[in-house]
C-alpha cells in the first residue's frame, strides 16, 4: 500500500515520493497491530499522528492522560475515541509512569511521545525502580528518507547521549545494528563518522572509531559491517571514497551513520531535514520496548514512518523472544 501524503505535505516536499518510507509502512502493515501507550496525547499534532497510525492498522494506541483534556482535543479534531481506551493520569509526569506500567504489565509493547516533554517521558523510562532499563544504553536512531539516497539512512545519536563514552558508543552501534536488521537492511554497513578517514591522535572521534572497528573484529558488537573513521563524504558516495583510495565494504555504501557526539548527530540529520528536504523518523531503542518520539514539526509520513519503525523493531524483538533457549 502506498500512503498518500497530503496536499500540504506534498507542496512542502515538491510532490517528491517517500517510497523508503511507503515500504516500510507497508511492511508495518503485514504484521500485528503494535500495542502502544501514548503519554500524554492532548493537542492536535500528537492525537493526529495517533489517528493517522491506528487507521491504517500501524498499532493498536492506549491514551494515557487526563481524560478530560484528550476528550476535549479529540473532539476539537473531529474524531470519535469510542473504540480507544483511555487511562486518567492528571497530569504530564503521571501520564509518563502510567505509561511505563503498561508496558511492565504487558498490556502495551511500545511507548509513544505525547504533548510531553521528552525528558519527562525519558525519567519515567530510565528510573531506578519500576523503569524499563536493560543492560543495554539507552539511545536514540533518525531513519531518514533523503532524496536521492536509495535507501533509509539511519543516524545515531542525534537526541539522547550528549558526548558519549566510547563504552556507550558500543551499545549505541549495536542499537542501530539490531535497528538496521529489524528493518530489512543486508547486510547492515555501519560508518564511524569523524572529520577525516586516518586516525589522527589529535582527534579523539579517530581514535574510538578505530577501536570500535577492532572490537565488531573480536565480536564485541554483532551483525554490521563497520569501517571508520571516514568523513560524510567518503562514508555515503562512493565517487569520494575512489578518490581518496578507500578499500573498504563500507566507504561510500553506508546504511548506518555514527557521529562523534549529539551536537555532530543533531546538526547532520537537521541539515539533511532543513537543506536536502529529507524526512526524520525518530526512535529510542536500548530499553524494554521501542519508544516512538514525534515532534510537532513532523510531517505526515514521517510520523507515519516512526510507527511502522517501532512496529518493525517490536516484530523482531517477539522473534527473538521466540526462539528456542540453546
Amino acid at each position: 500500500m502506498t500512503v498518500a501524503v497530503p496536499a500540504q505535505d506534498a507542496s512542502q516536499h515538491g510532490q517528491r515520493r517517500h517510497d523508503k518510507y511507503d515500504r516500510l509502512v507497508a511492511t508495518a502493515q503485514s504484521r500485528p497491530k503494535l500495542k502502544v501507550a501514548v503519554a500524554h496525547p492532548c493537542d492536535a499534532a500528537s492525537l493526529g499522528a495517533v489517528f493517522e497510525a491506528a487507521g491504517l492498522g500501524l498499532i493498536e494506541p492506549i491514551l494515557v492522560g487526563p481524560q478530560a483534556k484528550i476528550t476535549a482535543a479529540v473532539k476539537a479534531l473531529g474524531k470519535d475515541v469510542s473504540t480507544m481506551r483511555i487511562v486518567d493520569a492528571p497530569h504530564s509526569q503521571a501520564a509518563a509512569e502510567a505509561a511505563v506500567d503498561l508496558v511492565r504489565s504487558g498490556q502495551a509493547e511500545a511507548l509513544m511521545k505525547g504533548s510531553l516533554h521528552t525528558d519527562e517521558l525519558m525519567a519515567a523510562v530510565v528510573r531506578r525502580e519500576g523503569g524499563l532499563r536493560t543492560a543495554r544504553r539507552i539511545s536514540h536512531c533518525f531513519v531518514m528518507d533523503v532524496p536521492g539516497h536509495d535507501t533509509p539512512l539511519i543516524i545515531t545519536d542525534a537526541a539522547v547521549n550528549i558526548a558519549p563514552t566510547l563504552e556507550d558508543k558500543v551499545h549505541i552501534v549495536q542499537n542501530a545494528i539490531d535497528l538496521a536488521r529489524a528493518l530489512g537492511a543486508d547486510p547492515v554497513r555501519v560508518a564511524i563518522l569523524s572529520a577525516m578517514e586516518t586516525v589522527n591522535p589529535k582527534v579523539p572521534s579517530t581514535i574510538e572509531a578505530a577501536a570500535l572497528c577492532k572490537m565488531a573484529d573480536r565480536g564485541q558488537i554483532t551483525g554490521g559491517i563497520l569501517d571508520g573513521p571516514l568523513a560524510l563524504d567518503n562514508a555515503v558516495d562512493l565517487g569520494a571514497a575512489k578518490i581518496k583510495k578507500i578499500q573498504s565494504p563500507v566507504a561510500g555504501q553506508a546504511n548506518v551513520l555514527v557521529v562523534p557526539d549529539l551536537e555532530a548527530g543533531n546538526m547532520l540529520a537537521k541539515s539533511l531535514t532543513f537543506l536536502a528536504d529529507a524526512d526524520a523518523a525518530g526512535i529510542v531503542l536500548g530499553a524494554r520496548v521501542p519508544i516512538i518520539l514525534t515532534s510537532r514539526a513532523d510531517s505526515t509520513i514521517a510520523r507515519l514512518a516512526s510507527c511502522a519503525v517501532a512496529s518493525l523493531v517490536a516484530d523482531a524483538q517477539r522473534k527473538q523472544l521466540a526462539m528456542p533457549e540453546v
